[in-house]
């Protein structure tokens, strides 16, 4: 099951942190998106996880992301770290036995964990550059996996956010995790724990408070109530107007991933509009993922899913709220408080 390559590092690994040099059982996990190889391995008759990092390259530095992910252990946020080696790019964590954490629930907890996590002293930043470069860079890549139709509509909308959204003012940048989908967002029954930390750096809090609400905000009142949280006050308009843009980003980013990746599984990828349309409902698909009843490790899966943010950013940006949001971040100030 561990690489033979791997296995004298995994050896290593278990000899530190145990005094041992072999598990009493493992079980690979494959419910995340990661080219890393993680396992639930049993030590002393306690679980632990081990992640055996696979693939090389800027987003998968060892580096940046034990560095990140200690700094959450630290605070609390991230499970204990056992054992860490940047050399054999091996880790060992706590094992956290989650249990379904709903979109109230994550309401409630979330603005909390991420304040903490937004508070640590400032992580690493990527050599990829922010998550606007990031996407630009996907959409010119996962252009030749779809229908030139949808990778044109994409751009032209991604466009219009880009050029108005601050995207290069690092004034408010902080730690951040970029990818808090529910697989990274482990409830206990007491706390919640935020793990896979490979895409960890020092970003736009935006990135975080978007791609959590995408899972949970679903009203006006959801969204009023989850940045209060946040930012310890009412939100304003300003505040309000970049989380709905960068919302916008995220739509934009998951549909073109999700669709790339089914298009990649051999799944077809119809553009008409019934085909969207039909696309399950937003708030529902998410309220499912949550609850476990989804995995996005399904080829058929990542297609609704990919769907799913295609039809909710065709709906969002025919909504007045688009072009007020633009309006309010294209005139505000630089350093107009993030």
């Amino acid at each position: 099951m561990i690489p033979e390559a791997k296995q004298p590092a995994v050896a290593r690994a278990l000899k530190e942190a145990f005094g041992v040099q072999e598990f009493e059982d493992i079980r690979r996990l494959t419910a995340g998106l990661t080219s890393a190889l993680v396992f639930r391995i049993v030590v002393r008759r306690r679980p632990y996880l081990l992640r055996v990092i696979t693939r090389t390259d800027d987003m998968s530095d060892p580096t940046r992301q034990f560095a990140c992910m200690k700094s959450g252990a630290e605070s609390r946020i991230a499970p204990r770290v056992l054992y860490a080696s940047i050399k054999d790019r091996v880790s060992i964590t706590d094992f956290v036995e989650a249990r379904p954490l709903s979109a109230e629930q994550v309401l409630v907890r979330l603005p909390g964990t991420l304040r903490t996590l937004h508070s640590l002293p400032p992580f690493p930043k990527a050599k990829a550059g922010n998550y606007f470069d990031m996407v630009d860079r996907f959409i010119s890549r996962l252009a030749k996996s779809l229908p030139e139709s949808l990778t044109r509509e994409l751009s032209e909308l991604y466009s219009r956010v880009a050029h108005v959204y601050p995207r290069y003012d690092e004034s408010d940048w902080v730690s951040c995790h970029n990818d808090l989908k529910p697989e990274n967002i482990l409830f206990d029954g007491d706390r919640v724990w935020l793990v896979d930390w490979e895409a960890a750096f020092l970003n736009d809090p935006y990135v975080d408070l978007a791609v959590v609400a995408n899972f949970a905000v679903n009203s006006d009142a959801d969204e009023q109530a989850y940045l209060q949280r946040y930012f310890g006050e009412p939100a304003g308009e300003y505040r309000l107007a970049r989380f709905f843009l960068m919302r916008q980003v995220a739509h934009i980013f998951y549909a073109m991933v999700f669709l790339s990746l089914a298009a990649a599984a051999g799944k077809a990828i119809d553009m008409t509009i019934d085909s969207i349309q039909d696309a399950p409902d937003f708030r529902g698909m998410h309220r499912r993922i949550l609850a476990g009843e989804v995995s996005l490790a399904d080829a058929d899966a990542k297609l609704q899913y990919g769907l799913v943010h295609l039809k909710q950013i065709q709906q969002n940006m025919q909504t007045p709220r688009f072009q007020d949001a633009l309006q309010i971040v294209s005139n505000a100030e630089p350093h107009s408080g993030g």
